[in-house]
């Protein structure tokens, strides 16, 4: 397999998570033992996390929100919304909540 060729084309595709997990791969002999499906996985897995990264600073960064004192806090709150905003998704109150009917909690 022509290596940099690959590496180019997944850096042109956008796929920069699978392109540095690629890279890994081949630098590490701890993947050798690894079957075709799991090293896939992998490298499916790594680019999943780097995008939910790349979508959750961008988020972050769009909030504006304020640094003081107390950011420690203010990381903590922001980790509690978004464990109820997916707990209240998961159990199919979305729309009540984005109604902002009596009851539901918003953060």
């Amino acid at each position: 397999m022509l290596t940099h060729p690959t590496h180019d084309r997944l850096l042109a595709l956008g796929l920069t998570g699978i392109a540095s997990a690629l890279e890994e791969q081949r630098r590490s002999t701890a993947f050798d033992a690894l079957s075709f499906e799991e090293r896939l996985g992998l490298l499916v897995d790594r680019e999943a996390a780097e995008r939910d990264t790349r979508k959750l600073a961008s988020r972050l960064k769009f909030a504006a929100l304020r640094q003081d004192a107390s950011a420690n806090t203010s990381v903590i709150g922001i980790w509690t919304c978004a464990a109820h905003v997916a707990l209240t998704a998961v159990s199919w109150r979305i729309l009540p909540m984005a109604a902002g009917s009596p009851g539901t909690r918003t953060c």
